[in-house]
């Protein structure tokens, strides 16, 4: 059927390079735009195109931002200009910086470190990462990336060169807390998050 609607096939086509739109969802958004009403349709696109052309990553935490604008994380006075956390995508910033729970500034990777996709350490803005470090005061830096084997190789691989750039500077390299989600159960969690929460207990 689709294949006698050229039009109908090729947005199909265009959507189904979302990386992130399930594919059980793929015929429910191209029914979404085709319902669209034409001044919706027009305000969708308009935002789309103003968003292309007016959005930029900052080049020192790669955060978006308008391009004419300075960026809201580096310029806030309010943030602790002594710690940096380091994540690996915008989403991840976004997660952290809602809690509330962190007031520091931030460097988003792009990624993680992953060889089987393609992805290696000069893909991610790792070397801007040093160069910051090297060039401001920082007291702490923070890894908070995902405890995933991309997350930790990628960590692991900062911190060592971190270790040779600091020498004997007094900088703190933190990671993220492991283990037991609150409000979950043990006999329903994987083997390796109960290893690391026992292994990584704390006082009470």
């Amino acid at each position: 059927m689709i294949d006698t609607l050229p039009h109908l096939k090729q947005l199909i086509r265009q959507l189904q390079q979302v990386p992130y739109l399930a594919s059980k969802n793929l015929y429910k958004v191209t029914e979404y735009f085709l319902q669209l009403d034409t001044e919706r349709t027009d305000q969708f696109i308009a935002a789309l195109i103003k968003a292309k052309q007016q959005l930029v990553q900052c080049g020192l935490c790669w955060a978006w931002q308008e391009k004419n604008s300075a960026c809201g994380i580096c310029s806030d006075s309010r943030r602790d200009i002594t710690k940096i956390c380091v994540v690996e995508t915008w989403q991840d910033f976004l997660a952290l910086d809602k809690t509330g729970g962190y007031q520091g500034l931030y460097h988003i990777l792009g990624g993680a470190i992953s060889p089987l996709d393609g992805l290696s350490p000069e893909d991610l803005t790792i070397d801007s990462l040093l160069e910051r470090i090297e060039n401001q005061k920082y007291t702490e830096v923070i890894l908070a990336l995902n405890q995933t084997p991309e997350g930790e190789a990628t960590a692991a691989f900062i911190a060592r060169k971190l270790q040779r750039a600091r020498g004997g500077s007094a900088l703190v390299v933190s990671c993220l807390a492991r283990g037991v989600p609150v409000g979950s159960v043990l006999e329903s969690m994987d083997r390796i998050t109960v290893y690391k929460a026992i292994a990584e207990r704390r006082p009470f």
